[in-house]
């Protein structure tokens, strides 16, 4: 069964190098980034609970998934059901490797209510609790919205009340990954294709803890900026990634592989960091043969 262990030890081998001040490349041999397999072995496919249709249950859907190529699936807590998604796990041999965090959009951490931020921690520690109980190692949060107050106010309001979860994560072992989502903050929403994610890095850093890091969205930027670019800037904090297409000439989400997003340039960036983990689709649902197809898309777009 496929499990943490990949950003775990990735994790790990980082900690301990940044523990003793090393600046030393790791020394490991991969294929080339232009080898068009060159991500094979590196990536596990994973995919939202919410894109699975069909099923008569739980067990169902995750068998679905796993017939469709899927390596895990992605649950939403606090919401789903926490015994009926072990069951789950055990019935289909598939396991959960992550969450969403439930009502993230709209009970935010950069709420300027007290109320609605407790709200928000309460639901984020809830999430990790669920995600840990089921196997899982990662709890996808959006941190809030730009329309919540001016990023000078909004910036140290989330930061403060988020690390107030990151003790029980390091307890747990599981990691919160931020997205980076069309939510008007850390980038400019009215801006152009050429923004970097200085921000996202600085946002990150601010919680000086290796359990908080980035579920990177490889469609979500691509209108504003360079993701292979944004892949290197943003390097170790990269925990876990996200992938749906876009297309820049048509200005809308696509299908994974379709659109006009620089595939061969993300594929050569993730093993310029080294990166070993998860990668979700996020798209829309279907039945077996559409799941299938989106595996497919994810094979192609990654050199799978």
């Amino acid at each position: 069964m496929i499990r943490s262990f990949s950003n775990r030890r990735q994790f790990l081998r980082q900690a301990s190098i940044l523990a003793a001040g090393a600046v030393w490349p790791l020394r490991e041999t991969f294929a080339a980034p232009d080898v068009p397999n060159a991500l094979a072995g590196r990536l596990y496919k994973t995919l939202k609970v919410g894109m699975i249709k069909g099923g008569a249950n739980l067990t169902e859907k995750f068998k679905i998934a796993k017939e469709a190529g899927f390596k895990g699936v992605e649950m939403g807590f606090p919401g789903n059901d926490v015994a009926e998604t072990k069951k789950a796990i055990a019935e289909s041999g598939l396991p959960v490797d992550g969450s969403v965090c439930g009502e993230h959009w709209s009970v935010r951490h950069t709420s300027a209510d007290a109320a609605t931020r407790a709200k928000a921690l309460e639901n984020l520690k809830q999430a990790l609790r669920d995600t840990r109980e089921v196997g899982g190692h990662s709890v996808l949060l959006v941190v809030g919205k730009g329309e919540d107050g001016p990023e000078n106010e909004i910036w140290p309001r989330s930061v403060e009340n988020i690390a107030k979860a990151v003790p029980l994560a390091a307890e747990l072992g599981v990691q919160i990954v931020i997205e980076n989502v069309w939510n008007q903050f850390c980038y400019d929403h009215s801006g152009g294709s050429d923004q970097k994610a200085d921000k996202f890095v600085k946002y990150v850093d601010e919680f000086r803890s290796p359990w908080v890091g980035m579920q990177f969205d490889i469609g979500n930027h691509w209108k504003y900026g360079s993701m292979g670019d944004w892949i290197r800037q943003l390097g170790h904090r990269v925990l876990k990634l996200d992938v749906k297409g876009f297309s820049r000439a048509q200005n809308k989400f696509t299908p994974i592989g379709e659109g006009d997003i620089d595939y061969a340039d993300v594929r050569k960036a993730l093993i310029e960091i080294n990166f070993h983990g998860w990668l979700a689709a996020e798209v829309a649902g279907g039945d077996l043969d559409y799941l299938k197809g989106v595996s497919a898309q994810m094979d192609t777009a990654f050199g799978l």
